[in-house]
Order: structure tokens, then sequence, then C-alpha cells
């Protein structure tokens, strides 16, 4: 808090207005927050929540393309996306990067560090986002005095080994059409846990990077989209993406119902 009113200071005598800074430094109240109900407060009591609020640092915002943290980075924070979307991903020995996963609002990030106490991925912006920065060290100690949280936190620890268990099943034996069902499927949960439309939404990610995360080409994502389209399952317009047929397209992610192999 000293090194924020410092940087206040020194901005507000530069001549700089500090509307911005003030905005960034603000301590995020998680009861307002509309994704509270997603993120580390679910199911807390009010007063656990305004402790949690304390230990909570500042919202921090990142430009598109901006790196959140970065592979061998020391460990911190975990970071609560409050709005915007970001892309994880590992650079193997030979320099290629292979995108592990895509988070959104209500999503936490930097849980990958907890053990060896160094992140072993990096986390970069797709777009303008913002996050809430939780120290790790402070979180523990709330840890001992709020067992609701530690519960909870254990949930979302599980989710996101589920999750990465998901991600290796689609580079193993799905077929590509089926692997982009599962994909856009699981967006469509996910925005419809967030209060959003789950058939109308925006896809923050280039093709290019479905088909890294997928184990595709981008060429594959164009066709199979282009294949969805003509069998009516979806609407395309750049990267707002309509789902016409939820129930068909679960059919095919649950690998129940295929397409005829690409020509």
């Amino acid at each position: 808090m000293g090194r924020a009113r410092a940087r206040l200071g020194a901005l507000y005598n530069a001549g700089m207005s500090t509307t911005i800074p003030i905005l960034q430094t603000l301590k995020a109240g998680c009861a307002a927050c509309s994704m509270h109900q997603l993120c580390l407060p679910m199911g807390l009591e009010d007063a656990d929540i305004e402790r949690l609020d304390r230990i909570i640092g500042r919202r921090r915002r990142l430009a598109r393309d901006e790196a959140l943290y970065k592979a061998g980075d020391s460990f911190r924070n975990l970071y609560a996306v409050r709005f915007g979307h970001f892309k994880t991903y590992q650079v193997n020995a030979a320099g290629e990067a292979q995108i592990t996963g895509f988070q959104m609002a209500g999503d936490l990030l930097g849980m990958d560090a907890i053990g060896a106490g160094r992140h072993h991925c990096d986390a970069v912006a797709l777009e303008d986002s913002e996050v809430c920065e939780i120290p790790f060290a402070n979180l523990e100690e709330l840890f001992g005095q709020v067992p609701a949280l530690l519960r909870h936190f254990h949930r979302l620890m599980s989710s996101e080994i589920t999750r990465e268990q998901n991600a290796m099943l689609l580079l193993g034996n799905m077929r590509a059409e089926q692997r982009l069902a599962v994909f856009l499927v699981n967006k469509s949960a996910r925005y419809a846990a967030r209060g959003y439309s789950p058939t109308q939404f925006a896809l923050r990610m280039s093709r290019e990077d479905i088909g890294n995360y997928l184990g595709l080409t981008i060429e594959s994502i164009s066709r199979l989209l282009s294949r969805f389209r003509k069998l009516g399952l979806v609407q395309v317009d750049k990267r707002e993406v309509t789902l016409l047929d939820p129930a068909r397209l679960k059919a095919m992610a649950a690998g129940t119902e295929q397409c005829k192999p690409m020509a």
C-alpha cells in the first residue's frame, strides 16, 4: 500500500490525472463483484467475505497480449479474473508453445505454482482484462480461520484437475469434429454459469489458438466450422458464434453422433 501511495503521489506531482491509477489500486469488493458466486467467496458468510476482502491486493489491469506471469516466475499471488479472457501455455524443449487452457471471468489463475513455488506456464491476456491479486501467504492464513473457504478452494483445485484431464482426452482418441464439439459445448456451459447466453457468444481466442489447444491445424478448424454451418449446427460471423442445435452438438461431443470423415 505504501508503494501504491508513493506511485500516486509521483503521478500527481507530475501533473497527471490520478483517476486511472486510483481505480487500478482499489481493493476489490468481493460481495459487490458480479463473479462472486464463481470465485473464492462462494457460499461464505458476509463476515467471512469481508475478511477475504481485507487480504485481497490491488485490481490489476492488463492490455491485450500482456503477460500476467511467465514460466519460472516466483509464486506470490493467485489471480481471480474479474473481466476479460486469458490463455495459458507451456513451451517445450523445441520452443513450441502448447496452449493448456483458456480462462474467463470467475476463473482463478496461478494454481500451477502452489507446489513448486514457481509458475510452470505463461498466462497472457487475450483482450484488455482485469484480475484481483490474492496474496497466497495471506490466503493460507485465512484458510485456518475460515474452513468453508478452504473447502471451496479444494473444490476449485479439483475442478482444475478435471479440466486438465478433459483436455488430455481431447488430444487422445477423440475425432476432430468431436474435439471441436466438446470445445463449443464447454464454452456454452461456462457462459451460462456466468449468466450469459449459452447459445450466442464470442470466441475471444483466434482459430490458431483453438487449433493449438485441440491439437488441430487452423485449416482443420476452418473446415470443421464450415461443416458445422452446413449441418445447421452453428452460425459463425467472424468470432461471434451462435449454436443453432445445442442438443445435437452435445450428442456429438458425447460421441453418440458423428460426422462423415473430412475429405
